[in-house]
């Protein structure tokens, strides 16, 4: 169906309608500014809809043509949304309506029904297997980091699940929300402080790894995608949002160790890793299926989610096997890494016709860093000021290595659209 078919035959304001619940399903589900506002354009041109758009992390205005008035007049919608959360699943079926309709498979009113639909009730057990799957991710994480530990495992995987728990019983209350990094980072350092006194564990890798789905470091990579694109308020927003997130985990951290220290508490001498070295790899494997649950993947897409946090780890361990790795003064490997995911996603896109985020953001989220910055303010709040200022100057390599590498990627193989 062309384009003018389907202006003849769709009602008056049905064809905005839809165009502006695309819009907030592609903020909810977690796509960019730059992503979402180029996605959304694209669409309304092809749906005849002359469309501007403006989005950033916590709203957007749409404006369109006065058909009835016509030129200059207009109708503009104002939308305050809350910051999106990464959702594939829907992102993805968000996605094959919108084509659906841009192909003439499907008119523009059962498009806008079908994208209203995709508002069910979550799955039975949908909470207990969140609440596992952070549990999942924490014992992951603390299996990849170095000098970890069976019981640096265990505490890791116990205090994920609290945090999960914790996370779950917030979504819900606004004043617990507001404030459950920070409790979360409190619940994390002091418990894990307290088993620290009994048993030999990497008291700090424990912590991060407890709290490392709370780690804005996905929010960081986007941020400074979003500068790097000219979307500088929504990547100044993003940025100061992630920053935020950071101070609130820290200082829950500090205030713990701060009760930690009245206490008298010392921690047993940890003697170092006990991990035979297959374990890291099993860890991998478990992570990759807790990754795929929190990020909501359809079922028919867990195993690829899971096949890309694999590419993103395989990338950067054969990044640091070649010559000249080690004096590199960027970080080649998240480089490198973020150039194949992004040069892999769009190849999956343009082949399959179907959102490149499947790939790339899981593909990246071991890459993202936002322990690096939780560190660097735990030393600035330790008063170790040169230290915290170097994880700082790390943070910000990192960045700038692992967004150069999207862009690099995006140079190498075009993305099918914005998504």
């Amino acid at each position: 169906m062309t384009t003018d078919r389907l202006a003849e035959n769709t009602p008056a304001l049905v064809d905005i309608d839809f165009v502006v619940e695309l819009a907030q399903r592609l903020h909810t589900y977690g796509a960019s500014s730059q992503r979402l506002e180029g996605a959304v354009t694209q669409v309304a041109r092809r749906l005849g809809l002359d469309t501007e758009i403006w989005s950033n992390p916590t709203g957007m205005i749409l404006s369109f043509p006065d058909r009835e008035r016509g030129a200059p007049h207009s109708i503009t919608r104002v939308i305050r949304l809350a910051p999106g959360d990464t959702n594939l699943g829907r992102l993805a079926a968000t996605d094959a309506i919108a084509e659906d309709v841009m192909a003439g498979r499907r008119d523009i009113a059962s498009g806008l029904a079908a994208i209203r639909a995709l508002d069910r009730p979550p799955r039975r057990f949908a909470k207990a297997l969140a609440i596992f799957s952070f549990g999942l991710s924490s014992a992951s994480v603390a299996g990849l980091l170095p000098h970890s530990g069976w019981a640096d495992l265990g505490t890791a995987a116990v205090l994920g699940m609290m945090i999960g728990a914790l996370t779950v019983f917030s979504e819900k209350r606004p004043r617990w929300s507001d404030a459950h990094e920070a409790l979360a980072a409190f619940i994390a350092t002091f418990l894990a402080s307290a088993v620290a006194t009994i048993l030999p564990i990497s008291l700090q890798s424990v912590v991060i790894a407890a709290l490392i789905v709370l780690m804005p470091g996905l929010s960081l990579t986007t941020a400074v995608a979003e500068l790097a694109s000219q979307q500088l308020t929504s990547g100044t927003t993003r940025f100061a949002g992630a920053l935020t997130v950071l101070l609130k985990l820290t200082f829950g951290a500090v205030a713990a160790s701060h009760v930690v220290g009245l206490l008298g508490w010392q921690p047993v001498p940890n003697a170092g890793s006990t991990l035979p070295d297959w374990m890291p790899w099993l860890t991998l494997l478990a992570g990759s299926y807790a990754f795929a649950i929190l990020f909501k993947a359809a079922r028919r897409d867990i195993l690829l989610v899971m096949a890309s946090v694999w590419l993103g780890y395989a990338a950067t361990r054969f990044a640091a096997t070649l010559p000249g790795a080690e004096n590199n003064a960027l970080p080649s490997g998240v480089f490198f890494a973020g150039m194949v995911v992004t040069a892999v996603s769009n190849a999956y896109g343009r082949y399959f016709n179907r959102p490149g985020s499947l790939v790339r953001v899981p593909g990246i989220i071991l890459l993202v860093p936002g322990s690096l910055g939780f560190r660097s303010f735990n030393f600035a709040f330790a008063h170790d000021v040169m230290l915290g200022l170097d994880t700082a100057f790390a943070v910000i390599a990192a960045l700038i290595a692992l967004v150069a590498g999207i862009l690099v990627g995006n140079l190498l193989v075009s993305p099918r659209r914005n998504l």
